[in-house]
């Protein structure tokens, strides 16, 4: 995934197990401001406490997963709309 050069989200570390995913989009003393809370179960584990509700997993392999989808999830898509393919009437069988 390409340097988004104005994140939306940010990761920060805590402690050396503990990370938060803050929404710039908010001021620091608005509750929205922290996103998710990232706890590391295991070398490959991280557990996921999100403070909003959000149809992501609670569990990933890294925190920095975590941080990549949920800028996924709020990406543009990226997909455009179907081409038209103009309506011709039937041919007649001769």
């Amino acid at each position: 995934m390409a340097a988004d050069p104005d994140p939306r989200y940010v990761l920060r570390r805590i402690t050396t197990s503990e990370w938060v995913i803050n929404d710039l989009r908010f001021a620091q003393d608005d509750t929205r401001h922290v996103v998710a809370c990232v706890y590391e179960l295991a070398p490959t584990e991280v557990d996921v406490v999100w403070l909003r509700d959000l149809p992501l997993r609670g569990t990933y392999a890294t925190a920095f997963e975590v941080l990549e989808d949920l800028e996924r999830m709020h990406a543009p898509s990226r997909a455009t709309k179907p081409v038209q393919i103009p309506h011709l009437p039937p041919l007649m069988a001769d």
